[in-house]
């Protein structure tokens, strides 16, 4: 009698589910758990995978994704763009497949001692037998790329790589469009805010679409940036704007509100009230302010450190509501709020510096939280009938507007 033939890997199922879009995966960890899972029951012994997906991301060069056999969880890794000068990159096989466009495959056996990857020694340190990469080209030409290894003695048959392989073009044509869905949002968070974006990828997008909500409004403007623009370079003078942008709306975004506007050196942001709770949402931007003073006395200790002068700044909070929607013309719409209280909350920045303090909330603001406030008393602002109350002195902040601790207060 004659051998009998080995049974042929079919993974024509595993093709129709990613060509249709991988039904019932939410998400990239859950595509790759299923479609390794798939391939697995197909006869494919893959005990380890990863996909490598560059983005578009003004912090974040790409992200990966790691699926083990024996895990029950897909891990994923978000890489900054420094990564690319690093060894860790450049001595990788990722990174000579961005370069080559090319597979690479390598097997490991005990008669081994030297490998073209310091990846590879930690391969066969954890029993892997065989590896290979392939690369995943977009249609646009970018280079991405998916790894496959496996523990079986021997290593990835000819047939098992022909798998493999033929699952390629359509796991490339749906990473793209994952990734794309990905750009799309990185792009709308960081042009937009969270929030903003949220709303036009919902569909927000034609002039006027918006809504009337209630939030704590944030307006913030740095003290005599003309004079400092003028004494400076202008990558130097760039270099303070975004030292002081990262202590201000860095704190805004780290206290879950969402910056709406950089306009020339301020900042325009809101913590919205949701369900009904004003008084956390006050909280929530009184400690982000507090959050930003810290950051600013922190930056002016460098700097005086340095021999040049503190930054001034003022921090104004107003609650109101406002209309939260597209403005502008049909063709440059802007996500933005607009009405009374807004311009009011600059109104009360402004305050700061005739009032001589780095920090003034509203008695709207005041009225919904606990604390031993010190009020300034009843002042204009321009284009209201009524005066209005503004106060310092926070407890959350810990300081007085001006900066001195609350153990100092006459």
């Amino acid at each position: 009698m004659g051998r009998k033939s080995k049974p042929e890997i079919t993974v024509e199922a595993v093709v129709d589910w990613l060509v249709g879009g991988a039904k019932g995966a939410a998400s990239a960890e859950e595509v790759l758990d299923g479609m390794s899972n798939r391939l697995v029951a197909c006869g494919v012994p893959i005990d380890r995978s990863a996909v490598f997906v560059r983005t578009l991301h003004p912090s974040i060069m790409g992200r990966s994704f790691f699926w083990r056999s024996d895990e029950s969880d897909v891990q994923v890794a978000e890489a900054p763009h420094s990564i690319l000068q690093s060894d860790l990159f450049l001595q990788s096989p990722i990174a000579a497949v961005y370069r080559t466009g090319k597979e690479i495959r390598q097997r490991f056996s005990p008669s081994d001692s030297a490998y073209p990857y310091p990846l590879f020694d930690d391969l066969k340190a954890e029993g892997i037998t065989d590896y290979i990469m392939i690369p995943l080209e977009f249609t646009d030409g970018q280079l991405h790329a998916v790894s496959w290894s496996t523990h079986r003695p021997g290593g990835f048959a000819t047939a098992h790589i022909a798998a493999l392989r033929r699952i390629q073009p359509a796991l490339s044509r749906l990473a793209e469009v994952m990734a794309l869905r990905r750009v799309t949002r990185n792009l709308l968070d960081a042009y937009l805010g969270h929030q903003s974006g949220d709303r036009v990828l919902a569909g927000d997008i034609k002039l006027g679409d918006g809504d009337d909500i209630h939030a704590v409004i944030w307006f913030c403007d740095l003290r005599d940036s003309t004079p400092l623009a003028n004494c400076l370079s202008r990558q130097q003078f760039l270099a303070v704007l975004n030292q002081y942008f990262e202590c201000m709306a860095g704190a805004v975004l780290d206290g879950e509100g969402e910056v709406l506007r950089f306009i020339g050196d301020a900042v325009s942001a809101i913590f919205p009230v949701n369900g009904g709770d004003v008084a956390s949402a006050c909280e929530k931007a009184v400690c982000a302010a507090a959050d930003a003073m810290g950051r600013m006395a922190r930056l002016n200790e460098i700097r005086r450190a340095d021999g040049v002068a503190e930054l001034g700044y003022g921090i104004g909070l107003h609650l109101g509501y406002v209309l939260y929607g597209n403005i502008g013309v049909p063709n440059r719409i802007e996500f933005s709020v607009t009405g009374a209280a807004a311009n009011e909350a600059a109104r009360i920045e402004g305050l700061c510096k005739v009032l001589g303090q780095n920090f003034l909330a509203s008695g709207d603001v005041v009225n919904h939280l606990a604390g031993n406030w010190r009020s300034l008393g009843f002042h204009a602002l321009r284009g209201l009938s009524d005066e209005i109350e503004v106060f310092t002195d926070s407890p959350l902040t810990g300081s007085h507007g001006d900066g001195r601790p609350n153990d100092q207060r006459q």
